[in-house]
């Protein structure tokens, strides 16, 4: 059974790069600047995007029948969906959890453009909390498609931020070693991530016509 050399990182049947070599080939987008401004603008708008859910949602707290700023039909509206009980999962509003999420993600930004270095663990536990992140999104996207059937534009903001910073990410991690993966997959998930980026927005796209293709065509006038 091939094993993991501690000090370089490279397997002993020679499948895996040691992470310097990994590194040296990484695309630029992982790199501690780049990567850096990706968090401070994804975490800058999502954080934009969850403070104004987060007074609306006072403003129907005090008064039921408050209008949001984005209530435009029945089909578009954040006041409707803060009425659901997938808007307070865990027993709060879920946009105070976007508050302090992306206020992390713009400190950690902040911290990589000033140079700062982090360890291993600290890499991990940064993926855990956006992946987990990332999936809640996913979650809140397919109830608002399928189960809701209204969407709320700022909660759109939020997934559209989501996106780039889960996949680069979780590219950086790869391609530095921090989440093991065999080398042609990581070198193939470097090359292509922008592609992979584009493919999610195309997807959520394409599922919010389909979920309301009906209104579309409805509007449309055919």
């Amino acid at each position: 059974m091939p094993t993991m050399s501690s000090a370089t990182g490279i397997r002993t049947d020679g499948q895996t790069l040691s992470s310097d070599k990994r590194t040296a080939t990484s695309p630029p987008m992982t790199s501690n600047r780049h990567l850096g401004w990706l968090m401070v603008v994804a975490g800058v708008v999502g954080w934009f995007a969850s403070g104004i859910l987060v007074l609306e949602k006072l403003e129907v707290l005090k008064d039921p029948n408050h209008i949001t700023v984005c209530d435009v039909n029945p089909w578009i509206s954040c006041g409707q969906v803060m009425q659901r009980w997938q808007s307070s999962v865990f027993g709060f509003p879920n946009m105070f959890i976007g508050i302090v999420a992306f206020a992390i993600i713009i400190t950690v930004g902040m911290a990589l453009l000033s140079g700062a270095k982090f360890a291993r663990w600290y890499w991990l536990g940064l993926q855990t909390g956006v992946t987990l992140g990332f999936i809640f999104a996913v979650w809140l996207w397919s109830q608002a498609l399928y189960d809701i059937h209204i969407l709320c534009p700022f909660c759109m903001i939020v997934w559209a931020a989501m996106i780039p910073l889960f996949v680069w990410l979780t590219i950086r991690n790869i391609t530095a070693g921090i989440i093991p993966v065999p080398d042609k997959a990581a070198q193939i998930l470097g090359d292509y991530g922008w592609i992979i980026t584009a493919l999610l927005y195309v997807t959520v796209i394409a599922t919010i016509f389909f979920a309301f293709i009906q209104v579309f065509v409805g509007t449309s006038g055919f």
